[in-house]
């Protein structure tokens, strides 16, 4: 068994002090994490790690002190300020780990699937809700062997705290690389663009970047008036997947499927696309077998065959999709602020898109890729996830309904980037990691991470509404599978369409 380790810490010319002194200890809450506290948005991120050696939870404690506990908003209370109106702020508090990381010794006599009792366990996380007493955390730690992995950690984070993308970089930083245990990990490179040359280039080039400028504020116009249209009367159409009001307060089932990068990757260059692209597609795909049986099933005499079209015309069906603004706000790249725990910025940087998915059964499997490429594009070139960043501050004075997460759309889906290596983290080797929420207003929650040469599509569900996640689970494996032999059978390996 690989012998555990305190964390070495990568040096840095900061002063960790002054992240004790973070001037935002004594600030309310910004309107991004205030949204997170609505009734019907009160959200929680909770982390699942699978590691391929035991847990020594001493290890584990000694750590968090050296790192979760330097950022302010893990050992911060938020407090109601009688003074400005009952408006949550940050009140730096003393920690005692105690309250925080759970140790719990099930009986192994008594447990029949291990898989099915870290399920059970993470479900019945989601049906409560930590006491605000505290600081917004917890970490539980179990000691039993799943077919995944031989421990299981479970970290839960209210979403005020930070977002997905500040808390992997926060996880990523307390991560060293197994074949350099010095080394920080290792995340996909961003592309950034270009700046454009203003001494050169003839009136062509001027007028395309002034068409493309004049596109980008006109799909912003379009899209922010189907926002506001949205939030006033366009719901998602009432399928199988659709939750009803009030949805948010419901316990969920949490479920993953861990699939080939390789095989991502292999899509995506044979389409030319990117990684989110053919994930969004392979999710069309499955979204559309899944509620082309449950609409079989539901035809009179139950003759809506498996292999017959059995979907509705028109099915409107939408996601709220996040989208991470720190690269569009001017702050540092994820891998430039995980090179010591004194440089992660936790917080709400986020914007979201309404995303329109294709819900139809395709003799081309490629066609649910090309249709993710398309929107994907269109969506791309908008301020639409900028706009509902600052709608919360906007419109944050005229009630919650526009200041709100929009619960007319179908599903929550995001998609963030992992570390390209396998990692330890306080010494003890990753075997996956699984993110996700509950608490948010929509029935079904669909988050992909990708971790070394390996891919986690997360499912969070309201039972009640979808009681059969492995299934769906299956079908996005599957849709994978389609897809990928279609690119196979097609020749368009090494090549583009």
């Amino acid at each position: 068994m690989r012998r555990t380790r305190a964390l070495k810490p990568i040096q840095t010319t900061k002063n960790v002090e002054n992240i004790l002194s973070c001037t935002e200890v004594g600030q309310p809450l910004s309107p991004m994490a205030r949204k997170f506290h609505e009734p019907e948005s009160n959200v929680y991120i909770i982390i699942v790690i699978g590691f391929q050696t035991q847990i020594n939870p001493e290890v584990v404690k000694a750590n968090l002190v050296d790192t979760f506990l330097k950022q302010p908003r893990f050992s911060c209370l938020q407090v109601a300020d009688e003074k400005n109106g009952g408006q949550l702020k940050w009140v730096r508090t003393e920690v005692d780990l105690d309250n925080h990381v759970k140790v719990p010794s099930p009986d192994l006599n008594q447990v029949e699937s291990a898989d099915m009792y870290v399920e059970d366990y993470v479900s019945n996380l989601s049906r409560t809700k930590i006491s605000m007493s505290i600081p917004m955390w917890d970490l539980h730690l179990l000691n039993i062997r799943t077919s995944k992995a031989e421990s299981v950690g479970i970290l839960r984070v209210h979403h005020s705290i930070g977002d997905g993308v500040s808390l992997m970089s926060l996880f990523l930083s307390c991560s060293r690389k197994v074949s350099d245990p010095d080394a920080l990990p290792t995340l996909p490179a961003s592309k950034k663009q270009k700046p454009c040359s203003t001494s050169s280039g003839g009136f062509l080039q001027h007028f395309i970047r002034l068409f493309s400028v004049l596109l980008i504020y006109w799909n912003t116009l379009v899209d922010v008036v189907m926002f506001l249209i949205t939030i006033l009367f366009l719901d998602d159409t009432k399928t199988p997947l659709k939750g009803p009001s009030g949805v948010g307060s419901t316990p969920r089932r949490i479920v993953h499927r861990i699939v080939s990068l390789d095989d991502v990757k292999l899509v995506k260059n044979a389409m030319n696309a990117t990684i989110n692209d053919v994930m969004v597609g392979v999710t069309q795909a499955a979204l559309s077998r899944y509620l082309n049986r449950k609409y079989g099933k539901n035809k009179k005499g139950g003759g809506g065959a498996a292999g017959n079209n059995n979907l509705p015309k028109n099915i409107r069906l939408r996601a709220t999709s996040f989208v991470n603004l720190r690269p569009y706000l001017g702050n540092e790249d994820t891998a430039e602020t995980m090179r010591s725990i004194s440089d992660v910025k936790l917080g709400n940087l986020i914007g979201y898109v309404l995303f329109p998915f294709t819900i139809a059964l395709r003799e081309d499997a490629l066609d649910y890729v090309r249709s993710a490429k398309a929107t994907g594009k269109r969506k791309k070139a908008t301020l639409e996830a900028i706009y509902t960043y600052f709608m919360a501050k906007t419109f944050k004075f005229f009630g919650t309904k526009w200041g709100s997460f929009p619960t007319q759309t179908t599903l929550w889906f995001s998609n963030v980037p992992g570390p390209q290596e396998e990692i330890t983290c306080f010494g003890h080797q990753v075997a996956y990691v699984a993110p996700t929420c509950y608490g948010q207003p929509n029935a079904l929650m669909i988050h992909v991470v990708s971790y070394a040469n390996k891919i986690n599509i997360i499912l969070s569900v309201d039972e009640g509404i979808v009681p059969d996640p492995h299934q769906l689970c299956d079908d996005l494996e599957e849709s994978l599978r389609l897809i990928k032999d279609a690119v196979i059978y097609k020749g368009l390996v090494d090549c583009n369409v």
